[in-house]
């Protein structure tokens, strides 16, 4: 193949992709000795916090607005909650059954830190969180991208335990901070290089090394209880460390330059479609631009109000947090249900895109090498059972889509703890089966090409998946 056709051909795709997007001549798309590159394999979890609307059967809301499907495996219907997604319908697995063990009778507004980790913290006492399933991909394939992974919430930062407004933590189970501003996502993404960029990195290096340094000196004078205290911090210093070591082995290597004008990236949660499809918009091209291969956002921490709940918003409501309470009020199951909506709108929106988008070196759609999960650590009114969790994507690493999976026992229509209103619902007897949701994870894990059988404690992967 010659050169110069293929980066005129490279350079066709990405104009007709709907963005300009100039890259530097990388071997990656080049056709050397017959060979190119795999095709990158990625990961991007969407978390939404106060789970989702579950009438009981005999409410004439059930019909329309509660969120799980109708029907089988193949013939299954999507309620209005969801009907958003029918155009992409075998480009999705919707799976209901799953849950985290440990956290089935702690109160929603504790568990969503554990959602990618399945850590067994409780709802109250000593914590100790674990590595989420997004950061054991990172690990295993961060060194082939820019980035390691993006991470990124409404509310930003990490939050305080059992409150997390960040999805990820990494091996030692500290949150990972999460950025909230578009400007700063793309400003990290795809401004930062040159000279001035590599005198701040040797300047950043050198602090660390003296802090670490005097750091050493002190620890032989503290307490026990001190010395606990500064190693932790000193982990958390040595995570700089390593972020900063890798971005001086890439500081030479000039970031992917793109125009991001169809984005806002001004727009705050009040203005939440915006928000929403700026954050979409960068996950896409930092996907597209393959300066990391994955992402997590939290829309919302689940333990009361922050800069989230202004996404209701879109949906003129003035609470995101608050639908939840109000389900029994006239109107109140329809106005959750058009929240969760309009949630499944954006992320559908982004699905599409992926689907819409070629893969350079001809091996199908973005969307097929991609695996987008969307979800929540709670179902009816903050009940932590039954998660309802939506996938897309992942077609060229074995994922099977257009299918309503079932898991569990006992809860035919998703009636277990289905209208609910009150904060006692997680109190309540567990008289249904469900399956663990680290088997899912153990799976996706597996076929995104990590060597593993086990994750968090759980063996093997979840069946007919």
């Amino acid at each position: 193949m010659n050169k110069n056709r293929f980066t005129l051909n490279r350079r066709n795709f990405i104009q007709g992709a709907g963005i300009a997007l100039t890259l530097p001549w990388m071997e990656t798309f080049a056709a050397t000795s017959g060979t190119v590159s795999k095709t990158p394999k990625r990961f991007f979890s969407v978390y939404h916090p106060d789970g989702v609307g579950l009438p009981l059967k005999k409410d004439p809301a059930w019909e329309d607005w509660s969120w799980f499907p109708r029907g089988g495996e193949r013939d299954f219907k999507l309620t209005k909650v969801l009907d958003v997604l029918e155009p992409l319908r075998n480009d999705i697995t919707i799976y209901s059954g799953l849950s985290h063990p440990a956290h089935r009778s702690v109160h929603g507004h504790s568990n969503a830190d554990q959602y990618l980790t399945a850590a067994n913290y409780g709802g109250f006492g000593t914590y100790k969180n674990t590595i989420s399933m997004d950061q054991v991909y990172a690990n295993h394939i961060g060194e082939h991208t820019r980035h390691s992974s993006l991470v990124m919430s409404t509310n930003g930062g990490t939050g305080a335990p059992r409150g997390a407004q960040t999805s990820s933590f990494n091996a030692q189970g500290r949150a990972i901070p999460a950025m909230n501003s578009p400007k700063q996502i793309f400003d990290m993404l795809f401004v930062t290089s040159g000279k001035d960029a590599y005198n701040k990195l040797a300047r950043s290096k050198s602090a660390l090394d003296v802090l670490l340094a005097d750091s050493k000196a002190m620890q032989r004078k503290l307490s026990r209880h001190d010395q606990q205290t500064l190693q932790q911090y000193l982990d958390a210093v040595r995570d700089t460390e390593v972020k900063l070591v890798k971005a001086q082995k890439w500081i030479d290597t000039p970031v992917a330059k793109v125009d991001a004008s169809h984005l806002n990236l001004t727009a705050e949660p009040q203005d939440a479609r915006a928000y929403l499809q700026s954050i979409y918009g960068l996950t896409y091209l930092a996907f597209l631009s393959d300066s990391t291969r994955v992402a997590t956002y939290m829309m919302g921490r689940e333990n009361g109000a922050g800069p989230h709940d202004l996404l209701a918003n879109a949906v003129g409501h003035d609470s995101a947090h608050e639908l939840t309470h109000r389900v029994k009020k006239p109107g109140g199951w329809k106005n959750l249900g058009t929240f969760n909506r309009f949630q499944q709108e954006e992320f559908g929106r982004f699905v599409q895109k992926l689907k819409d988008t070629p893969e350079p070196d001809g091996n199908g759609s973005m969307l097929d090498n991609t695996f987008a999960m969307h979800g929540s650590a709670s179902s009816s009114f903050h009940l932590s059972r039954n998660y309802p969790i939506i996938s897309a994507g992942g077609k060229n690493f074995g994922f099977n889509n257009g299918r309503y999976l079932k898991f569990g026992s006992d809860n035919e229509d998703n009636q277990a703890g289905a209208g609910q209103a009150s904060d006692v619902a997680y109190k309540s007897e567990i008289k249904v089966k469900e399956e663990p949701l680290a088997h899912l994870f153990v799976t996706i894990l597996q076929r995104l090409g990590v060597e593993t059988d086990e994750f968090a404690g759980f063996k093997g992967g979840l069946n007919r998946v």
